[in-house]
């Protein structure tokens, strides 16, 4: 029999940096400094205050996550997580990278905010197999979520940036 996901769980292909939403989550280099791919659009498109508020949180540990505004942003928060860079599987990356999503609605939480967007965490330069990641992802979330009142998160979307990664989170939720 399939697993239900929580209710809460939806799937969205798009741009991150353009969803209405409390929180959207970053997935940052240690440094949180700016990067390629979603990192990169997020600091583009959230001005340059994010980058001075960054300068002042010390950098972000593997599977950790802080918050900051998100300035120009339509959300109202940047949850910034570090993904681990994969390695093969053996380096602890599937712990790593579930913290990721653990953490990020634990500050959620903790800042008040209610909705959240995840992108595929360490898929794109990081090298994490897709079909893993999702599965970690989704696992993940939809456990947390069995713990916190609707009240309190009340949307999780995954934001898809190609249809091939969109295809990998509907793979899981719908069959």
């Amino acid at each position: 029999m399939a697993h239900r996901f929580d209710s809460r769980i939806t799937v969205w292909q798009g741009d991150i940096t353009t969803i209405k939403i409390n929180a959207i989550v970053n997935a940052a280099n240690s440094t949180l400094l700016g990067g390629g791919g979603v990192d990169g659009a997020i600091h583009r498109s959230a001005g340059p205050q994010l980058l001075e508020t960054c300068k002042t949180l010390g950098g972000c540990s593997t599977g950790d996550a802080k918050a900051t505004a998100a300035f120009r942003l339509p959300a109202d928060f940047v949850i910034h997580t570090v993904g681990p860079v994969y390695r093969g599987g053996a380096a602890e990356e599937a712990e790593k990278l579930a913290s990721c999503y653990r953490r990020c609605l634990e500050v959620a939480l903790e800042i008040g905010a209610h909705s959240i967007a995840f992108p595929a965490i360490s898929t794109g330069v990081y090298g994490y197999p897709l079909p893993d990641a999702t599965r970690i992802a989704l696992k993940t979330v939809d456990g947390i979520l069995a713990t916190i009142p609707n009240e309190r998160i009340s949307s999780v979307v995954f934001v898809c940036f190609d249809f091939k990664t969109l295809q990998a989170y509907e793979d899981i939720l719908y069959h």
